[in-house]
């Protein structure tokens, strides 16, 4: 294989609609199938949770994101990029895309979100429509797995040194709209254990 194809594919995920071909660790398995409100989860794990929204404006979305959310090629979203923090220390990292067609009607809280958490709106609206999850391994070329590692040192956590990082992603619609949420599971997401205090 040429450097150039190499580094293609390193770029690229395989999205696998089964969450066992991926080879994951099983203490990520949890995570990776959780069916609820990922919020909710990561909440009853830690004593103080919250979302440090990293930014939300306008960008282009990946390239296998594209036909997923309904377009024909690459082209301008919206884009949510978070990281959700357990006791202070980052968990997931969180990328939204939603296409520039959609409308307040269709997602009413998107512009207004801030540092509230998506799941907990999405999961809280019966108008919302949850698709199948999709399961992949990101390699340290893969964009998401770059950004995840960039805004973990930005945000002065300690750095991820783990060649591949383990991500799902799910599509939802309300209306006429769609959103696509890719969670990508940090390692500092196996040490979280179940808090008395959140089993209530």
């Amino acid at each position: 294989m040429s450097a150039a194809r190499r580094g293609a594919s390193l770029r690229q995920a395989q999205w696998q609609p089964h969450v066992l071909a991926l080879n994951a660790p099983a203490g990520y398995l949890p995570w990776l199938t959780e069916a609820g409100s990922l919020t909710a989860r990561l909440k009853a794990h830690s004593d103080n949770f919250r979302v440090q929204c990293l930014h939300q404006r306008t960008a282009r979305c990946l390239s296998d994101e594209a036909a997923v959310i309904g377009l024909h090629h690459a082209g301008r979203v919206w884009e949510r990029e978070v990281l959700l923090r357990c006791d202070n220390t980052p968990a997931v990292f969180a990328h939204t895309v939603v296409p520039t067609s959609a409308t307040a009607a269709d997602w009413p809280l998107f512009s207004a979100l801030g540092e509230r958490s998506l799941g907990s709106t999405l999961f809280g609206d019966p108008l919302v429509r949850r698709g199948v999850l999709e399961f992949a391994r990101l390699r340290e070329g893969h964009p998401l797995a770059q950004r995840a590692r960039a805004a973990l040192v930005e945000s002065g956590a300690a750095a991820v040194d783990a060649p591949i990082l383990y991500a799902r992603r799910c599509l939802y619609r309300r209306r006429q709209g769609t959103l696509l949420v890719t969670e990508v599971f940090l390692p500092a997401v196996l040490e979280l254990i179940k808090t008395n205090d959140n089993l209530r």
